[in-house]
């Protein structure tokens, strides 16, 4: 069993081209999305799906729609994959997530996925994750625009392993 755990967090379709807030790079980044998922299964890594749901006054991610569903490509390549829903930018904030790690025996988290410098670092970053190895997929999350997600990538470099997908 690895140790390791690959977290995709917010893939949803909101944030690609039809969706209400699509972000920088997607197209790029789906596909690095999807290389990260794909050399995980093959190295027999735990992938966990992590997707944002908001409330009926959300701008976006709104309960029931297709924007807070989960990139069609993303739950093609990784259909059994655990889905954690959360509320906050923090994926371990009120979600099961602690306890599927624990029951998994997971030291360290892979993270990619959408909003480098929110979702991704305040998953990073959050006190319930100081107990593991943290290492961001760099090439595989994104954000608003590039000069955000350098800024949020190197604010990372001090907390956290930065790696590409290839390193997995």
């Amino acid at each position: 069993m690895s140790e390791q755990a690959l977290l995709v967090i917010d893939p949803q379709n909101d944030y690609f081209p039809d969706g209400k807030y699509p972000l920088w790079n997607t197209d790029v980044i789906l596909e690095k999305m999807k290389a990260a998922i794909t050399q995980a299964q093959e190295k027999s890594i735990p992938v966990i799906l992590i997707r944002h749901e908001g409330n009926e006054n959300s701008p976006f991610f709104n309960p029931g729609t297709e924007g807070a569903d989960i990139h069609p490509e993303i739950q093609k390549l990784a259909p059994n994959a655990p889905v954690i829903t959360k509320h906050f930018a923090d994926s371990f904030e009120q979600t099961p997530l602690s306890g599927l790690l624990t029951d998994l025996r997971v030291k360290e988290l892979l993270l990619c996925g959408m909003m480098t410098q929110n979702c991704i670092t305040h998953t990073a970053l959050s006190k319930m994750a100081e107990g593991y190895q943290i290492s961001v997929l760099k090439d595989a999350c994104t954000t608003v625009d590039a000069m955000i997600h350098g800024i949020a990538i190197n604010g990372l470099s001090v907390r956290t392993r930065l790696m590409d997908t290839a390193e997995i």
